[in-house]
């Protein structure tokens, strides 16, 4: 069992399953491997909800119990799952926000409890938790699962046996403080996994909470306290998917936009302050298009369980950079945005100072198709890559990563990487024949070589957050122990 999400298709084609695991890199002598034979997806999952977020893998032949091979109780229908209750959840994913599990990537478990669906559905946004979720986390922030622990369990122990009562299905941002991470709720799926599987059943154990659940009068309180939105690069929103092309949830990049021609979509681009655009000059057909046959889209969102944008603005005046070779273009709107969890802007590198090192991981976020018009349609996707050697071209004003599928949809998009806890925006997407492909590599123009140009439009960008997102609850304390320390060395020393 494991969440739909994981997978684009229901092909088996390529997939194996280890089992008897306990770190991904080194000998594992209880490993055991299988091929996958069938992979059923539940026929109502919703990507754009993540509702019924759960998959079932038949592998192409039984395999034999041992004591570091052994299936799970699954909560049966009717379940309770009390607020408080508490819960294990194991995986390889990262330790926290955009930090990979150290080698030998051994097998990790966090402990959190039970956040009641009706705080859980105020705490991340109200239409965000359905009837066919469950809700874990530590409100004052510090545990959580995080990307690459998709698909895996979330346990609770009844007596001496331990049942799944979730699974790993998306969150927004790891361990952020209320905003407790999202489960897939095993309990809802009895029926339908008992029609999935004839034989070889699995258990089914009614897990029940002992007392009232404090969540069953719980009523939202008034204006939440969010993470800032004062500082660029700074995603609440991060779904716990893996693989290298996804579509993505709602609010995941709160700086993509999507740039209306008399009502058609025809670019991507990106917020880069409370009133400009960034986008690509190969959007515009002349170097001095009419700003008035523009529109803005910002804010992907759910409304009512359908994907429309938060709002819509029209664009003031457009500039096109005049520079040899490729050019960006910047759109300056009728009135500044205010930033929320579903709006706000993308760092940006002016100066160069940042270093993005070959095997640097980046992304390229953009729109699945060009004909997007407001609400249902609007599917925003997103695809890995790293930063790669740009061989014998210079990397002075370029950057290089490893060849994607780019297609006319990401026309303007942004190339992202991340340093700290921000996303920086170096590159815009261009497609055609703006786009260099030398070798086995793409060739991108950074930002940094239109800095001039930037900071003639623009008269402040916001600024990157300055700690670590999802850090340890220890950090200020190791931070003032790390200074106490620098402090009575330098007095010996003197």
């Amino acid at each position: 069992m494991s969440a739909a999400h994981c997978f684009f298709r229901s092909s088996p084609s390529g997939w194996t399953v280890s089992l008897g695991l306990q770190s991904l890199q080194g000998a594992n002598p209880n490993k055991v491997s299988r091929n996958v034979a069938k992979i059923i997806l539940h026929p109502n999952y919703d990507s754009m909800t993540n509702n019924n977020d759960i998959a079932l893998l038949r592998l192409s032949s039984p395999v034999r119990f041992t004591d570091y091979i052994r299936p799970v109780c699954l909560a049966a229908s009717g379940s309770v799952f009390n607020n408080g209750t508490d819960s294990w959840v194991t995986g390889w994913g990262a330790v926290k926000e955009g930090v990979a599990l150290p080698f030998p990537q051994t097998l990790q478990e966090v402990e959190v409890p039970v956040v009641g669906n009706r705080q859980c559905n105020c705490l991340n946004g109200v239409g965000t938790v359905t009837d066919n979720m469950i809700c874990a986390g530590v409100l004052a922030g510090g545990k959580d699962s995080c990307q690459g622990d998709s698909g895996g369990p979330m346990v609770s122990k009844q007596g001496s046996v331990w049942v799944q009562s979730g699974i790993v299905s998306f969150g927004f941002g790891c361990a952020q403080p209320n905003l407790p991470g999202v489960y897939s709720r095993v309990s809802r799926y009895q029926f339908w996994i008992k029609s999935r599987i004839r034989s070889n059943r699995p258990g089914f154990v009614r897990f029940i909470s002992s007392g009232l659940d404090p969540d069953s009068s719980y009523t939202c309180p008034g204006p939440l306290t969010r993470p800032s939105m004062s500082v660029c690069g700074n995603t609440l929103v991060n779904s716990h998917t893996g693989g290298d092309k996804s579509t993505v949830p709602e609010g995941t990049w709160p700086w993509m936009v999507s740039l209306h021609q008399n009502g058609v979509h025809k670019c991507g681009g990106s917020l880069i302050s409370d009133n400009v655009i960034l986008t690509t000059a190969q959007c515009f057909s002349t170097t001095s298009p009419n700003a008035s046959e523009w529109n803005v889209f910002l804010g992907l969102r759910l409304v009512n369980g359908s994907k429309e944008f938060e709002t819509s603005l029209g664009v003031l005046n457009i500039t096109v950079s005049k520079m040899t070779g490729s050019n960006i273009a910047l759109l300056e709107l009728f009135e500044s945005v205010s930033f929320n969890n579903y709006i706000q802007p993308v760092c940006l590198d002016i100066s160069d100072s940042r270093s993005f090192p070959i095997g640097s991981q980046c992304l390229v976020t953009g729109w699945e198709n060009k004909n997007n018009s407001r609400g249902k349609g609007a599917v925003l996707q997103n695809m890995k890559t790293q930063v790669a050697s740009c061989g014998n071209l210079s990397d002075s004003d370029q950057i290089c990563t490893h060849t994607m599928d780019l297609q006319e949809g990401g026309q303007g998009s942004p190339l992202l990487c991340k340093s700290e806890s921000s996303w920086f925006q170096v590159a815009v997407v261009t497609v055609c024949e703006s786009r260099l492909s030398h070798g086995d590599v793409d060739v991108f123009t950074k930002i940094s070589r239109f800095g001039s140009f930037l900071k003639e439009i623009i008269d402040e960008t916001p600024s990157a957050a300055t700690l670590l997102t999802g850090s340890s609850p220890d950090f200020s304390v190791s931070l003032l122990i790390f200074f106490a320390v620098l402090i009575i060395s330098l007095f010996l020393l003197s």
